[in-house]
């Protein structure tokens, strides 16, 4: 059986998800600007890399690990700072609502190095306009890591530009579709000079419901997305246009089973979602073939943790992975990327943390090749 069969085999198992805990909790230096609050907040983290086996980069990239049959040189130090990040916040009364407006940024862009925006929006009465987390993601799944990637499989805990309504514990919204999504992929010069005629006429459509009950938490949410190519606007082209919708679906819960102990668990599943799984083997939600027709990509994650209370912090442990089923496409490439993590993060003291891990990392591609890596990480973190 098949890792992608085994995951959807496992998604009824799947009620036991949990909340995104790591180094993200930051304080913050308020101070009063009439009626508005105003916030200043975030961290300086340094991260400690050691790759026992190839480079991996900032944080886990599965397209650097070297498959078995391929050379690789082993052993690689690095220590960076990128995560590290600023952002500001204010608060304001508006007329019977708060207007809560934030900027974020962080050292993350270009693959590190290069200050980037992360969050950029106002809310008020429901509404909120601008960039953030992506309505399709329900922070319930995700076990907390040292790295930076994050778990493959679950929603992708990523930031793309957005309107959204919320009216209590639902919220629906309209994204970009290009930023997690990905674009379509031409296999053919469908003109000469220009491989890819991708266009987007229609946001990508979320809806999201999360609640908790006890010590359980749970969230649903899914995404409609409309694909498209079109090459009218290139007489010479030997393709013409064609469309088809992309859907995905992701189920998130947690359960606190004692003070100490938190299971948590997910599954996401769609067809023509791209991006929207987190660490995908494939961006493109789907691709152009040969016969000019728009095939859209099948794929399929899951994860399963734990966390347990230890001294002044926690010990965190996850297992991970992300499909896409290529076995009747046309296309190669890599099918299947896993994680395992096992740290433990803890805080000495208000606003500071620290926290040491050991992560193995896996690809496999279409044709039955594999390569696997492991790494091992530490972390500083000052928050303000």
């Amino acid at each position: 059986m098949t890792i992608q069969k085994r995951v959807k085999h496992a998604a009824i198992f799947s009620a036991s998800a949990l909340a995104l805990a790591v180094a993200s909790a930051s304080h913050a230096v308020d101070f009063e600007v009439g009626d508005t609050t105003a916030s200043v907040y975030g961290y300086a983290k340094l991260d400690i890399i050691y790759d026992v086996d190839a480079d991996l980069g900032n944080s886990i990239g599965h397209s650097n690990i070297a498959l078995d049959d391929e050379p690789s040189q082993d052993g690689h130090f690095n220590m960076h700072a990128y995560q590290s990040r600023i952002g500001f916040q204010t608060s304001t009364p508006v007329s019977g609502s708060d207007l809560v407006t934030r900027i974020e940024g962080d050292f993350y862009g270009s693959g590190g190095g290069s200050f980037r925006l992360r969050h950029a929006y106002g809310s008020w009465d429901g509404i909120l306009a601008g960039q953030t987390w992506t309505n399709f993601y329900g922070f319930v799944a995700g076990t907390p890591t040292v790295d930076f990637t994050g778990p493959p499989g679950v929603a992708n805990q990523a930031r793309q530009p957005q309107l959204r309504y919320t009216a209590g514990n639902f919220s629906m919204a309209i994204e970009d579709p290009d930023t997690l999504g990905g674009s379509e992929t031409a296999l053919v010069d469908t003109v000469e000079g220009e491989e890819d005629v991708a266009k987007s006429s229609m946001p990508d459509l979320t809806a999201r419901y999360t609640d908790t009950s006890g010590p359980f938490k749970y969230s649903a949410s899914a995404v409609l997305r409309r694909l498209e190519y079109d090459a009218e606007a290139y007489p010479a082209a030997d393709v013409d246009d064609d469309s088809a919708f992309g859907w995905g679906m992701a189920l998130e819960a947690a359960m606190d089973v004692s003070e100490a102990l938190t299971l948590r668990a997910g599954v996401t599943h769609g067809d023509g979602m791209g991006g929207y799984l987190n660490v995908s083997p494939q961006s493109s939600p789907a691709y152009l073939a040969s016969n000019g027709e728009l095939e859209t990509l099948e794929s399929t994650g899951g994860t399963i943790g734990v966390s347990l209370k230890a001294g002044p912090g926690a010990i965190n442990a996850s297992y991970n992975v992300a499909t896409v089923d290529l076995d009747d496409e046309e296309i190669s490439g890599t099918d299947t990327h896993e994680t395992a993590y096992l740290n433990y993060i803890w805080s000495p003291a208000e606003r500071i943390s620290y926290g040491i891990e050991t992560s193995w990392a896996s690809r496999e591609t279409k044709d039955d090749r594999d390569g696997d890596a492991t790494r091992i990480q530490g972390m500083v973190m000052y928050s303000f």
